[in-house]
């Protein structure tokens, strides 16, 4: 019952997949130059890859239910219609990075059925003017990207602007000198939120015309046209939604950047970064009497006494100083900001947390990153208990006091990675309590004993890689949320997973270079307790110069939920074919950077379910062993960097539900081996061999560097030995068949010739409709011929009156005897055969008989008098099939029976000559005739 089940499940495991495939079949496509990105959802957005391929057009075989195409890094100058005609699914489409000149050139109908496009993205090409109907099919249209064109006109970008979905239009790196709505060609207004003209080198901005009406932010930053430019909004109603406005690196009149913030009611997001020339004339001091300012960057502005300069900006609640080059955080600078919530302080150069920072009561996200702090007090944070976020990354922390975090109750993320912490000093027995989120990558820690986590009751993600680990027993107690782990451990047998009994995703990085006299022949006990593992991955971090890490069975025993496993230089053979024996719900599994050539596919036997696999870089050879697995749900498989030179193509047939092979990096033979996957690959409509058509041959020597798919298979299919066989056996077989057609059917085929020429004799006569030129042709042996003048001819042409036409007298010469034989038998009434031993053995006699019998057979008339010469048994006619037949089947004449009564013999003769054309009486071919 148990087999029948599990059948029944793979059975509708599989319809299920098939199903996932009709509905979206532009997973199975071998493309020629793009890939369709592999998504584990089947139902997912069909993205399309063709990037960095040295395009020059758009492909032609995009599959037409691609929602996202990416074109990007190639050499397209054009763009006709017909390229995306059919691609009505297309969502996003970035063309970025080619060599498009501009769109007047793509005619005006270039996007046509493109309705539910959302994106396009045409930056760095050089696009100079815009179709005023270039864009008119793009209804959908919601965000446009020109950056790095040579565009030049605001009315450029007017069919743009009129589309009636556009929210962000991004012109940075242009050729604008000016921007100003006056000299749009259109009344009506636009429904643009984002704008950004950054580094156009910008004379002038001016909104005179209410078409912006929804526009909330703006960017200016890099315009340093010479002189400045001039801000001309003059009635500050234009912008009233603007929320969001950058000023980096511009070039702008004190006077000028003054009037515009001075004009706007509603700024809550600015950022004045590269402006510290401005800054040190008191722009802060505009700036901080924004009443509705919310949020403000300043970094890279190297001020003297930044922040003494922001005393007055009480109303922000996101404030970013980087790279200010601010030693310290002036006493009492940013004291008032009771509503700020977000602080960034990534200097380079602060040594310990700032004091004003103590006061911020409502500061909930702090970042503290790439300075060089190396110590943390417990009065740093002794007021700050509102943070939820702190950040204090790549710093020069080497130990943590026990009580640097203990007020810090509602912390949910702490980032301490790469500073040099050997220690906690027990900042974790006691909290944070809400913590959710650990990152302590690159530190210096070497260990963690019993009780170091024991207060974060509600982590759930902790990064401890690389550092230098050793994990005693029960050194994860307290975790008793965790979900995710990321740990390097040196494989020594000291480490412990207990506690960790909700955990889900487990990786660990192992490094093999250490001693081994303390390892723990129990060390697969340590993953006992990790019940609701979901995902395992296991990475070596060094060459197995020694003892490997070795993954028993008993390691995955209590993994019962386990659904991905992957091993990253871990084995050095191939796994044990019981290694899963306890994982039917695997579905990921991944082995990179092993040997793999004894690999039992008895392995993949309890792992029914199985949906991707991965063994690249495993010394593979052969691909017989997926023949023999049952991988009935498998859609991805990647083999890249092995040693597989050919495929046979019915391994595939093992793999129903296959959609994505990777097979990368092989060094591929391009012979006759190969032709069947050659032909599959171009054919198939399931599965997408991906990179297909840029794998390169490596064997034999004269095809190297040359492209597989380019191979000719054709010549595979007509072998020159194969043929040769072929037709020696058939020409044997044909010698053999004459051979014994000659020797029993000689006479039947030579009579079947000649009856084929007398019908096409008669089919002549018959349309000519011709009289007959004798009464009646006589056939004789030439040793004959003394009786036949002697006898017949004084008879029936001298005292009968019959005119008989005879070879030797009335044959016309130099004509054919075939045609004379024809000629003489159809150009008379009857034929005489005048038959006798010498007759039979005649070669022209036996053609004469032949060819009259058709004519007797053919037409259904008496036209046929046998008369024997000599009395011839009817044994001695046996060789003589024809003559047999006709004696068998009809009356006859014969001489020696006459005797003295010649008379009678004649009189009879002549009653046969005389018996016209009328249908033969078959009543009367009973016997011969005188007897």
């Amino acid at each position: 019952m148990g087999s029948l089940s599990l059948h029944s499940e793979q059975t509708c495991l599989l319809l299920l997949l098939c199903l996932l495939l009709y509905l979206n079949p532009s997973l199975a496509y071998s493309l020629r130059n793009c890939v369709t990105e592999y998504s584990e959802k089947p139902l997912a957005d069909v993205v399309l890859n063709c990037a960095n391929h040295e395009l020059l057009t758009i492909p032609d075989d995009i599959p037409k239910d691609v929602s996202s195409l990416k074109l990007f890094s190639n050499l397209i100058k054009k763009v006709n219609k017909e390229d995306f005609g059919n691609l009505s699914k297309l969502r996003i489409l970035d063309l970025s990075f080619n060599q498009i000149s501009h769109l007047t050139q793509l005619t005006a109908n270039i996007f046509q059925g493109l309705s539910n496009l959302t994106k396009l993205d045409l930056s760095n090409n050089n696009i100079q003017f815009i179709h005023s109907k270039g864009f008119q099919f793009l209804t959908s249209l919601q965000t446009v990207f020109l950056e790095s064109n040579n565009i030049q006109q605001i009315t450029d970008i007017q069919p743009i602007l009129q589309l009636p979905q556009i929210q962000k239009l991004d012109i940075k790196r242009n050729h604008f000198t000016s921007f100003e709505t006056k000299d749009l060609l259109f009344n009506g207004s636009s429904c643009l939120k984002v704008l950004d003209v950054s580094h156009n080198n910008l004379k002038r901005f001016s909104i005179t015309t209410p078409t912006f009406p929804h526009l909330e932010s703006i960017d200016l930053s890099g315009c340093r046209q010479t002189g400045g430019m001039t801000w001309d909004i003059p009635d500050r109603t234009l912008l009233k939604n603007i929320t969001n406005l950058t000023f980096t690196n511009t070039l702008i009149p004190f006077k000028e950047i003054r009037k515009v913030l001075q004009s706007l009611d509603s700024l809550m997001d600015l950022k004045l970064n590269y402006m510290e020339s401005l800054i040190n004339k008191g722009l802060l001091a505009t700036v901080c009497k924004i009443p509705t300012l919310k949020k403000l960057e300043l970094y890279w502005n190297n001020v003297p006494n930044m922040s003494s300069k922001l005393v007055t900006c009480s109303q922000l609640s996101e404030l970013d100083l980087s790279d200010t080059q601010m030693v310290q955080l002036s006493n009492g600078s940013i004291r008032s900001m009771r509503r700020l919530k977000s602080l960034t302080l990534e200097n380079k150069f602060l040594t310990k947390v700032p004091d004003d920072i103590k006061n911020l009561y409502s500061l909930e996200i702090l970042d503290l990153s790439e300075n060089y702090i190396s110590e943390l007090h417990c009065e740093d944070f002794m007021n700050t208990t509102r943070l939820t976020e702190l950040y204090l990354s790549i710093n020069s922390l080497t130990k943590l006091d026990r009580c640097v975090f203990e007020k810090l109750t509602l912390l949910k993320i702490l980032d301490l990675s790469h500073n040099i912490l050997r220690t906690f000093g027990g900042a974790f027995k006691i909290g944070p309590p809400m913590l959710e989120f650990l990152d302590l990558t690159k530190n210096s820690l070497t260990l963690f004993e019993k009780g170091d986590f024991q207060g974060l009751g509600s982590l759930k993600y902790m990064d401890v890689s690389n550092n230098i680990l050793r994990v005693k027993r029960s050194a994860f107690d307290g975790l008793n949320n965790l979900e995710t782990l990321s740990a390097s451990i040196l494989y020594d047998g000291y480490y412990n997973f207990r506690g960790l009994q909700h955990l889900e995703n487990l990786t660990i990085y192992i490094d093999l270079q250490v001693s081994f006299k303390h390892s723990d022949a129990n060390y697969s006990k340590a993953f006992y307790h990790l019940k609701s593992l979901k995902v395992f991955t296991v990475i070596c971090n060094s060459y197995h110069s020694g003892f490997p890490f070795d993954i028993s069975v008993e390691t995955f025993e209590t993994m019962r939920h386990l659904e991905t496993f992957a091993a990253d230089n871990v084995y050095i053979s191939a796994p044990d074919p019981g290694s899963f024996q306890y994982n039917m719900h695997l579905k990921n599994l991944t082995i990179r950077k092993t040997d793999l050539l004894d690999l039992d596919p008895e392995l993949f036997r309890p792992i029914p379910k199985l949906q991707v696999l991965d063994f690249s870089n495993c010394k593979l050879k052969s691909l017989d062993f997926l023949a023999q697995a049952n991988l009935s749900a498998l859609r991805y498989l990647k083999l890249t960097d092995n040693e597989i030179t050919v495929i046979n193509e019915t391994v595939f047939q093992s793999l129903p539900a296959l959609t994505y092979l990777e097979l990368d990096n092989n060094p591929f033979t391009c012979d006759c081996s190969n032709a069947e996957f050659i032909q599959w690959v171009k054919s198939n409509n399931q599965t997408q061999v991906v990179n297909a058509y840029q794998f390169t041959c490596s064997f034999p020597a004269a095809e190297q560097g040359k492209k597989l798919m380019d191979f000719d298979v054709q010549s595979c299919w007509t072998d020159v030995s194969f043929l040769c066989f072929i037709s020696s056996t058939c020409l044997v077989l044909l010698t053999l068949v004459s051979s014994v057609i000659y020797h029993f059917l000689r006479w039947q085929l030579a009579y079947g010739f000649y009856l084929f020429l007398a019908f096409l004799y008669d089919s002549r006569k018959t349309k000519k409709g011709a009289p007959h030129q004798y009464h009646a042709f006589v056939s004789y042996n030439v040793h004959d011929e003394a009786w036949v003048y002697r006898e017949m001819l004084p008879v029936l042409e001298g005292e009968q009156g019959w005119r008989l036409c005879l070879h030797h007298r009335d044959f016309q010469p130099g004509k054919p005897i075939m045609e004379n034989i024809t000629d003489a038998i159809y150009g008379s009434r009857k034929t005489i055969c005048v038959i006798s031993r010498r007759y039979l053995q005649s070669e022209w006699c036996s053609r004469e008989i032949q060819m009259a019998s058709f004519r007797l057979f053919d037409e259904q008339k008496d036209v046929l008098i046998l008369l024997f010469l000599e009395d011839i048994p009817a044994q001695q006619l046996s060789p003589y099939y024809r003559m047999r037949k006709l004696v068998k089947r009809r009356t006859y004449l014969s001489w020696p029976q006459a005797g003295q009564h010649t008379g009678v013999f004649w009189q009879k003769v002549q009653r046969a000559l005389e018996t016209g054309d009328a249908p033969i009486d078959t009543n009367l071919l009973n016997g011969p005739a005188g007897r």
